[in-house]
């Protein structure tokens, strides 16, 4: 009787547990959650990751860097525009004095032509676009290993929200561990003190299951500040990664990654940048040729407008008293004169009005200036071994960067192959790990039962529980030690491999 009494408690105890799954899921509809994959946290992270999009900037200086190294294959062009406003008075210019009654204005304009080139001029495209690929493989690079952090964080996230789910089930379990205690006490074949073991078991668990909650949450915290992006009041993560995914071999893989992965490619673009670097250098041996001319003009007013007109009637005056005190003389001592022709001596107001109209220059009636045209042929022979200078020292950076791309290589050698070994071994784990936990829930499910008809106690129950958790901890976290050894093998490839 009392076996049957303790199974039915079992029974009750299990459709009250199914009762209220089955409200939750009810209330949990009611809200759907944000389902997120781990694809979709890849992308998301990419578009919003300030680290990376910062890093994705330098694209922008490298296009500039290459327009700007096309530029010196074209003739700079200038233009300036002038204006100047000088008060009249005495000037003195060379040690010569010159006056002005009236104030001046003047503007001038110039359009300027200039052409420099040698021999650097024509490896600086190269070299920009050499850079432009490196700052590419750069980004790439940094593109893989915020996907490969990203990956990590999910992956933290889904094996916290695992180790939660599993303390749900244990205390479900401990709870029916402490319904079982009481049921035998109550009949006489239990005792208080295993109802209190139970109580303590239970309330253990509890705690676990709230901090396995709450780790969960720092760990979608974590993945969230990698993607750039607030985290959602209700977001589910999912994942259809399985264990047991074939992969190629070492040498395939190690052969792979000398390709593909974009830290090796990034530097290899930086030794070419390197070369090229070292020959530009080279070429500071070597003549400039500069070309210049241009076209440009000027104007000059006087802001008097009768300025001009003034000084032409001075002038006309003092002509005409000239001319008649020249032919009076010749008229005294009887030689031929023009005496009346000196009478002619006049200023026209039209003279006045063309003056005044060359006078109204000022700003745009421009004077072309004369046109001209300068070249240059310049050889730099010492320059106190600056150039020799920058020539070792660009040398120098060409042997360290080849350097760096062996020293790469050897360890990229090193950590796909470490990686390797950790996923065969981290598969070989999972395997044994299942075998463990399974066999750790046939042995608290027939405790359980024993304990139920009498025939152990509740120490054996609660030590059968214990094995059991850490047996189905150990399997989560061999699963997800798997996934996170198969991501870092991945990331060091440079490519996904299944």
């Amino acid at each position: 009787m009392i076996a049957a009494y303790l199974l039915r408690r079992a029974v009750g105890v299990s459709l009250v547990s199914f009762a209220l799954i089955s409200a939750a899921g009810a209330q949990d509809a009611a809200h759907t959650p944000t389902v997120l994959t781990m694809d979709q946290a890849v992308t998301l992270a990419h578009r919003n990751n300030p680290d990376f999009l910062a890093t994705r900037n330098n694209r922008r200086n490298a296009s500039a860097e290459l327009r700007t190294a096309y530029g010196g294959l074209l003739p700079q062009l200038s233009a300036s525009l002038s204006g100047q406003y000088q008060q009249g008075g005495q000037q003195f210019f060379n040690g010569v004095s010159l006056s002005s009654s009236s104030d001046v204005m003047q503007s001038q304009y110039q359009i300027g032509l200039n052409y420099s080139i040698n021999a650097a001029t024509f490896i600086n495209p190269k070299v920009q676009r050499a850079n432009s690929a490196a700052v590419n493989a750069d980004i790439a690079g940094a593109s893989e290993s915020l996907t490969a952090v990203v990956k990590q964080d999910y992956l933290t996230a889904l094996q916290s929200l695992a180790q939660a789910e599993l303390q749900d089930s244990l205390v479900a379990n401990a709870k029916t561990q402490l319904e079982l205690a009481q049921a035998r006490s109550q009949v006489g074949t239990g005792t208080l003190l295993d109802v209190r073991r139970a109580e303590v078991a239970l309330s253990q668990q509890q705690v676990a299951l709230l901090q396995a909650r709450n780790q969960n949450e720092i760990d979608k915290l974590r993945l969230f500040q990698q993607m750039g992006v607030a985290q959602p009041s209700n977001v589910q993560l999912v994942s259809n990664l399985k264990v047991g995914d074939s992969i190629p071999a070492l040498d395939t893989i190690i052969s792979l990654a000398h390709r593909q992965n974009p830290g090796i490619i990034a530097l290899r673009a930086r030794e070419h940048v390197a070369d090229l670097t070292f020959d530009r250098e080279k070429t500071e041996y070597t003549p400039t040729l500069t070309l210049s001319t241009g076209i440009g003009g000027y104007t000059y007013q006087y802001r008097d407008p009768n300025f001009l007109v003034n000084q032409a009637l001075s002038n006309t005056a003092s002509a005409r008293s000239s001319c008649i005190a020249t032919q009076e003389v010749r008229q005294a001592v009887g030689l031929p004169n023009t005496l009346a022709q000196c009478s002619t001596i006049q200023f026209t107001d039209a003279q006045a009005a063309q003056l005044r109209a060359q006078n109204a220059q000022f700003p745009f009636s421009f004077t072309p200036a004369p046109r001209s045209v300068f070249a240059q042929l310049s050889l730099p022979i010492f320059d106190g071994f600056a150039r020799e200078q920058r020539l070792q020292e660009s040398q120098v950076a060409r042997e360290n960067a080849r350097y760096k791309v062996r020293s790469s290589e050897l360890a990229l050698n090193a950590d796909i192959t470490a990686a390797y070994l950790s996923l065969q071994t981290a598969q070989q784990t999972v395997d044994l790990q299942e075998k463990n936990a399974a066999k750790a829930r046939q042995e608290l499910d027939f405790v359980q039962s024993e304990y139920a008809v009498g025939l152990s106690t509740f120490i054996d129950l609660s030590t059968s529980r214990t094995a059991y958790a850490q047996a189905e901890t150990d399997h989560i976290n061999a699963i997800y030690n798997y996934h996170k050894a198969f991501a870092v093998l991945e990331s060091a490839v440079g490519r996904p491999l299944r």
